[in-house]
C-alpha cells in the first residue's frame, strides 16, 4: 500500500487498514515534513507548532508498521504501478491511494507575487510566516476572502489588530450559507472589532513607503486605498494534482480533480483511489441523487479514506454512506452537516438568530438537504444521523414545528 498525502484523509485510510486486517506493508508519502495535523487548528487559531496539533505521533506510526517518507510526488506511472519522487526515490505498489489535498490559490494582480507580507495559509510555515509578521499585534491587517479561512483568520486576530475582510459577495459564506446567515457571521466577527468591505474586487497591492519590497495597502476597484502591514489570502484550494496533469493515463476533471466512485476507485484506473480535495464523487446523501461533488472538509476525507481502506480489503462490500460535517469559528462555533451539489431554494431558520443562535434547515423543494446550528449543538449532531438513515424530517414538518430532537435514533446492530 502506498498512500501519497500527510492530512486527515491519508490518516483515515491507514487506520481504517490496519483496524480492518490488512497486514501488507504501508508506505505514507508526505511533503510537509510532520505527520498529519489537525488542519483546521491552522486558521481557525493560527497555532504554527505541529506537535500541539498532531493528529498522531512518530511512535504510533512505528507502532502500525507504517513507512513514513518525507518527499514530494513529482509522477506515477500507473502501468508499472510506481510513485515517483522529486528526492529521486520510486515506490511499487498494489493499491495507491492519492491523498494529495488542495493548493491555496494567490490572486493573479499587480504585486500579489512581488511583495512581501502576503500570505498563503496551508501549512505550518505559512503559520509561522503570518504570526512572526503580526508581532506583537496592533497591526492592520487585510484578509482577502470572505469565505471560511478568511473568516476564521479573522476571528483569530480580529480582537488585538486592525483587520478588514474584503469579500466579493454581498455577505460573508453567502454562497454556502445564504445572505441572512451571513448577516449573522458578519455580525459576529464586527463585535470583534472586525471591519467588513463587502462586494467588493481587488485592483492591487501596493509597496509600503518605508520598505518598497513589502505591501504597504490595498487597493480595490471602487478607489478604496485599505492600508495594510500583512494581507492574508484566503481566495480558496485547487487539487493538488499538477504531478498528474501531463500523465495521458489519466484523465482530470477541469478543476484538476480526479473522479471517483462510491467507493473513491478512480474512474479509469486501476487500483488507484483517490480521497478529499482532489476526488470528485457521487453524492448519495439527501437530495444529491448521486450528483457528483468535491467537499474540501477534514471530516469528508477521512470518512473517504475510511471507504477506500474497506473496499481495498473487501471490494465486494457495499460502501457505508456517510454524511459530510464541518465546524467553524466564526464568533461562536458554526456546525454544519449535508451538502448541496443540487443547490438548495428555501431556508428554514429557527432559534434567535438576533442572538446569533440558530439553527438553519436548507432545503431544496421538500428535502432538507443541509443544516447549520450556532450555539445548539445537539441538532446538527441529530441532523447529521437522520439524514444517514434517510429518517429527517420534510420542510413542510420542520414548519410545523418538529423537533428532531425528539425523533428516536435506536443503536444500529453492525456485524
Amino acid at each position: 500500500m502506498v498512500i501519497v498525502g500527510g492530512g486527515s484523509g491519508a490518516l483515515g485510510t491507514l487506520e481504517a487498514l490496519r483496524e480492518n486486517g490488512f497486514k501488507g506493508s504501508i508506505t505514507l508519502i508526505g511533503s510537509e515534513g510532520y505527520p498529519p495535523i489537525d488542519r483546521t487548528k491552522l486558521s481557525k487559531a493560527l497555532i504554527d507548532d505541529p506537535a500541539k496539533i498532531a493528529l498522531r505521533d512518530d511512535a504510533w506510526f512505528k507502532e502500525g508498521s507504517i513507512a513514513t517518507v518525507n518527499d514530494e510526488v513529482t509522477g506515477v506511472d500507473f502501468s508499472g504501478k510506481k510513485v515517483n519522487t522529486k528526492g529521486g526515490s520510486s515506490y511499487p505498489y498494489t493499491k495507491l491511494v492519492l491523498a494529495t489535498g488542495g493548493t491555496p490559490r494567490s490572486l493573479p494582480l499587480p504585486g500579489f507575487k512581488e511583495l512581501g507580507n502576503i500570505f498563503l495559509l496551508r501549512t505550518v510555515p505559512h503559520v509561522k510566516d503570518i504570526v512572526k509578521a503580526i508581532g506583537d499585534k496592533n497591526k492592520k491587517i487585510v484578509i482577502i476572502g470572505s469565505s471560511f479561512i478568511g473568516m476564521e483568520v479573522a476571528n483569530a486576530v480580529g480582537k488585538d489588530n486592525d483587520t478588514t475582510v474584503v469579500g466579493m459577495e454581498s455577505t460573508p459564506l453567502e454562497r454556502i450559507m445564504g445572505a441572512e446567515v451571513g448577516k449573522i457571521f458578519q455580525k459576529n466577527l464586527e463585535k470583534n472589532g472586525v471591519k467588513f468591505k463587502m462586494s467588493a474586487g481587488v485592483e492591487k497591492a501596493n509597496p509600503s513607503k518605508s520598505d518598497p519590497s513589502k505591501v504597504g495597502s490595498i487597493e480595490l476597484k471602487d478607489g478604496t486605498i485599505l492600508e495594510a502591514d500583512l494581507v492574508v489570502l484566503g481566495t480558496g484550494v485547487g487539487p493538488a494534482t499538477t504531478f498528474l496533469k501531463d500523465n495521458s493515463a489519466v484523465q482530470l476533471e477541469k478543476d484538476g480533480s480526479l473522479k471517483t466512485d462510491e467507493s473513491f476507485a478512480v474512474s479509469g484506473l486501476k487500483d488507484v483511489y483517490a480521497i478529499g480535495d482532489i476526488a470528485t464523487y457521487p453524492y448519495h446523501g439527501p437530495g444529491g441523487d448521486g450528483a457528483f461533488t468535491r467537499i474540501e472538509h477534514w471530516n469528508v476525507a477521512q470518512n473517504a479514506g475510511r471507504a477506500a481502506a474497506a473496499h481495498i480489503i473487501n471490494p465486494s462490500a457495499k460502501p457505508k454512506a456517510f454524511i459530510p460535517i464541518f465546524w467553524s469559528a466564526l464568533g461562536a462555533q458554526l456546525r454544519y452537516c449535508g451538502n448541496t451539489p443540487n443547490g438548495w431554494d428555501d431556508l428554514v431558520l429557527k432559534g434567535q438568530p438576533e442572538e446569533g443562535k440558530f439553527v438553519a434547515y436548507y432545503t431544496k423543494g421538500e428535502t432538507v438537504v443541509a443544516v447549520g446550528t450556532m450555539q445548539i449543538d445537539p441538532v446538527m449532531t441529530q441532523a447529521s444521523e437522520l439524514m444517514r438513515r434517510g429518517k429527517m424530517p420534510s420542510k413542510s414538518e420542520l414548519q410545523k414545528g418538529v423537533d428532531i430532537l425528539q425523533i428516536s435514533v435506536p443503536a444500529e446492530v453492525r456485524i
